[in-house]
């Protein structure tokens, strides 16, 4: 079955693309426990599609500094402006309400913050650590933005050792001035390369979203690049066009084209491939490093009972 080219005044979602409208007792029951902390969740900020089903499971993933980017990205919902300082106190709050759902994995991600001098990388590391001192049995993924290349902004995170540290490329690096104007290719992948040189037992995450005008030998480009990079997991999920103020979706990739996908990169050595239309950089996160690990036992990565938390791409 062939992939559908979208009219990009009206992206008319195929049948593949259609998830159940959210609710039932545990959404619910998690919507107030994320309002009882005070912590916002990039399940809502980002308008993520499997928001209904991952918080019907009791599972989300965690937004620190706030719900305001400083940077104006063509695809995501998230919103944009100048946010005011952040909360010193988040990192303990999140840590609460991973140990009240009982989280064997916990994923959180954040805005950009461009406007402090650390771009947000303490709280990160912070965050990091007090879930660890309330939960030592729960695996810790983060997905962090480029910290505009700052190699120690960048290590605040490695040093407090998370299990997985993921980053998103996004696109192809044809459309990053359209896509991530603020943002730049190499820079994400020599992040990616950083992490793997300075702590090789941190497993590394890189994500790809497809539908924006990408050609396939591109893909194929962006997978090599993901592997010189030494990354061990690759997601790549379709583009979602949140409002008409977006960018225009200009195609609906078909299932099977995802699966091909997944083949193809894992074809060319990279360890675990999660490649389909609804897959986001943190759906199934805990799945997938299950299954990475059920491969490549490592004593520094237990492999445990595992939620699955889910999360829109956001940072830079």
């Amino acid at each position: 079955m062939p992939s559908e080219q979208t009219d990009i005044r009206f992206s008319r979602h195929p049948a593949w693309l259609r998830v159940r409208f959210p609710g039932g007792e545990n959404f619910n029951s998690l919507k107030k426990l994320v309002r009882a902390h005070a912590l916002h969740t990039v399940c809502e900020s980002a308008n993520c599609p499997n928001i209904g089903e991952c918080w019907d499971k009791g599972t989300a993933t965690f937004m620190i500094l706030g719900n305001v980017c400083t940077r104006r990205c063509g695809f995501c919902a998230v919103k944009t402006g100048r946010p005011e300082g952040y909360d010193v106190d988040e990192p303990i709050r999140v840590a609460r309400a991973v140990q009240t759902l009982g989280l064997k994995h916990a994923v959180v991600t954040s805005v950009d913050r461009d406007d402090l001098a650390d771009e947000g990388s303490w709280v990160f590391g912070e965050t990091i650590r007090k879930i660890r001192e309330l939960n030592p049995e729960t695996n810790v993924e983060v997905l962090i933005p480029d910290f505009k290349a700052s190699a120690e902004n960048l290590a605040r995170v490695i040093q407090a050792r998370p299990d997985v540290l993921a980053h998103n490329l996004d696109t192809v690096p044809r459309l990053y001035a359209k896509v991530k104007p603020k943002s730049s290719y190499d820079h994400s992948l020599n992040l990616l390369r950083q992490v793997k040189r300075t702590a090789p037992h941190i497993r590394t995450k890189a994500g790809l979203m497809l539908g924006l005008g990408e050609e396939i030998e591109e893909i194929h480009q962006a997978m090599d690049d993901v592997l010189s990079a030494k990354a061990d997991i690759l997601t790549i999920g379709q583009y979602l066009r949140p409002s008409l103020k977006h960018l225009p979706l200009l195609k609906h990739y078909h299932p099977d084209e995802f699966l091909e996908l997944k083949r193809v990169g894992e074809r060319k050595g990279i360890p675990h491939v999660e490649s389909g239309p609804l897959v986001r950089s943190s759906y199934h996160a805990a799945e997938q490093v299950h299954e990475l690990l059920g491969r490549s036992l490592s004593s520094a990565f237990p492999i445990l009972a595992c939620s699955a938390p889910c999360g829109a791409a956001t940072s830079g």
